[in-house]
């Protein structure tokens, strides 16, 4: 058995709701094994009442869901019209206690650039900067929340793709090994787009923080409470 969660994005105030998910896990790397782990996570989501499901991942059976992927998918700044992944973006934005911003990472593509010896060997992360605006650890998926939905606007295909979809999973992202998670950057997106502030929230970093800071503050407390369950 093993635990995912699911996102769901909210209608009548921004943020995301959470659910657990227990599920039959089918160990191995092969694609044939991961398709397996997400038909019997969905299968599970489908009895909760949800049918359109979303898997976000590299490993996604959907082209979507591929194309949804953080390696996949694309940013582009506006006013330098530098393109790169939002991986990309995201591992070369880091600034460390010894080092960073990496800049050079923007031209790798994002196996590469997430694997850089250097993001392990500066010592503590301590901030984001990104083409000169720079963003706080707190709240912690504030930057890569940021960059993905900017991202996710900028491709109007894909955007449009996302709005049939209730909910969404990513059979990758273990919440007791990482942070950040593209589903649930999508179901933030939708939340904010469904209640009609996304191009108010898009407008800059500060203003995106202010429309998103009561659901960072309720994630961080729920956080809180998990923590103090272990």
């Amino acid at each position: 058995m093993a635990v995912r969660p699911l996102f769901i994005p909210n209608e009548d105030f921004v943020g995301v709701t959470e659910k657990s998910i227990d599920f039959q896990w089918f160990p191995g790397l092969s694609a044939s094994q991961k398709k397996r782990s997400i038909e019997s996570l969905h299968s599970v989501v489908q009895k909760l009442g949800y049918e359109r499901i979303l898997e976000i991942s590299s490993k996604s059976e959907i082209d979507l869901g591929v194309n949804l992927s953080a390696f996949n998918l694309k940013i582009k700044t506006k006013k330098y019209g530098n393109e790169f992944t939002v991986e990309t973006a995201f591992q070369g934005s880091k600034v460390f206690e010894r080092g960073g911003p990496y800049k050079d990472l923007f031209g790798l593509d994002s196996l590469a650039a997430k694997k850089d010896i250097r993001l392990k060997e500066s010592g503590n992360l301590v901030e984001f900067e990104f083409f000169g605006k720079k963003f706080p650890l707190v709240p912690r998926t504030y930057f890569y929340d940021w960059i993905y939905i900017n991202a996710l606007h900028q491709n109007v295909s894909l955007s449009d793709g996302v709005k049939s979809y209730q909910c969404f999973t990513d059979i990758e992202f273990n919440p007791k090994k990482s942070i950040n998670c593209q589903a649930h950057a999508v179901a933030l997106y939708l939340s904010l787009l469904k209640l009609g502030l996304l191009e108010d929230a898009l407008e800059s970093p500060k203003s995106f923080l202010k429309f998103t800071k009561e659901h960072y503050d309720n994630q961080r407390r729920n956080i809180g409470v998990q923590d103090s369950l272990v």
